[in-house]
């Protein structure tokens, strides 16, 4: 069914659109998630099915995603301003073009297929974006949840890509609704908006922790060390001795004490991985360990390095600096009385700051990569995912933890892998003051929220400036630093080893979108050329 519109209505409901998508990142509700795409669906529906009107509706439906991209994360300017541009790019072509295989097919086949290719042509493309060369996943739409956790409790069996499915739908229903009137439409409309808040409330208050073994004692440590200043005027020796009168405020008791991203490691000391202990920074900490914490394991970010025999031993990532090939890593060590070297390298890096996409192809390129604390330059990977095992004596049987380095958070699938592997407690370590006073760092924390649901895992979140604390696995903090805070925060946390239907099977939902989407294509360009199918116009 076509409407009639004019340009300034067509614009005022793309900036309603915008709004609507944007309140679940800005600290108000996702809620109208359920609605967002509305307006956008409006103006389609404004428009034949011609060629001209095609390119007309493409520049709204890029204006509304370039603007809900700019209204949401419009902070990544504080660290590299291309990297808001690439972005808000990227989500013009990616959602936009999504929404235009909509926009055509809605004129020239039957409402079915539309809207199934919108459904899952969107899951497949937030399933892109979290798993290709360049990904910036921030605006997956279940993330707009993250505000909301009392409403998704059900991410433990679907991820964030399930609150997706849900905004899709509920806004399919509502532009039914609204178009065509009738009582049985609002009432599934309402009914698909409603079911799935009150189903999360039945989760959450039946949800129980199913303990693996006596609570952990965790300490969270954070410096509040200005990224763009004293990361960088300060001395490592001046830096580590912030982070031990920080770590000796640590109670007795202490299983855990873990410290932010990159806290040691370059700036004259640099941790090889053949023998860490060379490293100043790494033996004060092991000989504070050694002297006031005997039992409890340190959890640190470092830059870290490994040499490799020759070129013929060194890896796609390796640097060359004279006849010494080495990898230049963003981990995290974890230090305790077996002396054996536990290191797990960050996995997920942040495109234009510590990965270049297509290497390949764009090696010659590789000196623009942003520099951000020491953090410049293609890292190295692990091709897994690797836990830390503390055993004493208050658990004898031993805690397995886990440590994603803070980018990784972002990552739902590839966070509850750690605990798919075993980890039984998470610990994000991650330094979000690259962004200043802004969203950012909010957002990036709410993230940790909707992972300790997919997981049912409580987090321990201990970030260099931004906000520190701690989440159950209901998503609920119970403890937190915020902005422009030193300081440290202690909690006993409950280790579990139960794993979730999601930390299992992942992002099925956007596997399984991108099949039927890629069906969808090729079902409608078959029966277009044919001229003979129902679903066809």
């Amino acid at each position: 069914m076509r409407i009639t519109l004019k340009t300034h209505q067509r614009a005022l409901l793309a900036l309603v659109s915008i709004v609507l998508l944007s309140l679940g990142w800005l600290r108000v509700s996702g809620l109208t998630l359920l609605v967002g795409l509305v307006p956008l669906m409006l103006i389609s529906a404004s428009y034949d099915g011609s060629r001209s009107a095609f390119w007309r509706m493409f520049g709204w439906a890029a204006l509304v995603m370039g603007g809900w991209t700019v209204a949401t994360c419009w902070w990544i300017y504080y660290a590299a301003a291309i990297g808001i541009v690439a972005a808000t790019i990227v989500a013009m072509l990616l959602f936009g073009g999504v929404f235009m295989v909509y926009h055509h097919f809605s004129h020239h086949a039957k409402p079915a297929l539309a809207y199934t290719a919108l459904v899952c042509g969107w899951l497949w493309a937030e399933h892109f974006y979290l798993n290709g060369e360049i990904s910036f996943p921030w605006l997956v739409l279940g993330n707009g949840f993250a505000g909301d956790v009392w409403a998704v409790q059900w991410y433990e069996f679907t991820g964030a890509l399930g609150g997706s499915l849900w905004v899709l739908l509920t806004n399919i229903l509502a532009f039914e609704w609204l178009l065509k009137k009738g009582k049985a439409r609002g009432v599934v409309a309402i009914a698909v908006a409603v079911v799935p808040m009150v189903v999360s409330l039945v989760v959450g208050a039946t949800f129980k922790e199913q303990p693996s073994g006596p609570a952990a004692t965790v300490t969270v440590v954070q410096p509040n060390i200005d990224p763009y200043t004293e990361k960088y005027t300060l001395s490592p020796t001046e830096q580590t001795h912030t982070m031990l009168s920080l770590m000796a405020q640590a109670p007795a008791e202490a299983d855990y004490i873990v410290l932010p991203e990159t806290v040691i490691g370059d700036a004259g000391d640099h941790i090889w991985e053949e023998n860490i202990y060379a490293s100043r920074s790494v033996s004060a900490f092991e000989q504070f360990r050694a002297q006031h914490h005997p039992e409890a394991q340190i959890i640190t970010g470092a830059m870290t390095y490994r040499r490799y025999a020759g070129a013929q031993d060194a890896s796609p990532t390796a640097r060359r600096s004279g006849s010494l090939w080495y990898d230049r890593y963003n981990a995290a060590l974890a230090l305790d009385q077996d002396s054996t070297l536990k290191v797990s390298h960050k996995s997920r890096l942040v495109v234009g700051v510590e990965k270049m996409p297509y290497m390949k192809l764009l090696k010659p390129l590789e000196k623009l990569i942003v520099d951000l604390g020491g953090t410049t330059g293609q890292l190295g990977v692990d091709k897994y995912r690797r836990g830390f095992l503390l055993r004493n004596s208050r658990h004898p049987y031993g805690v397995q933890a886990a440590a994603p380095i803070c980018y990784e958070s972002v990552y739902g699938e590839h966070f509850a892998g750690f605990a798919a592997d075993g980890a039984q407690v998470m610990m994000v370590i991650t330094n979000d003051g690259w962004w200043h006073d802004t969203e950012g760092y909010r957002q990036h924390f709410s993230y940790s929220r909707l992972r300790a649901i997919e997981t049912r895992r409580w987090v321990c979140r201990a970030a260099n400036t931004g906000i520190s604390g701690f989440i159950t696995p209901k998503g609920e903090v119970v403890q937190s630093l915020g902005w422009d805070q030193r300081g440290v925060l202690t909690q006993q946390v409950v280790p579990t080893r139960r794993v979730t239907f999601y930390a299992t099977w992942g992002d099925y939902l956007g596997r399984l979108g991108g099949y039927v989407f890629l069906l969808c294509l090729l079902y409608y360009v078959s029966y277009r050329v044919r001229k003979k199918n129902h679903l066809i116009k």
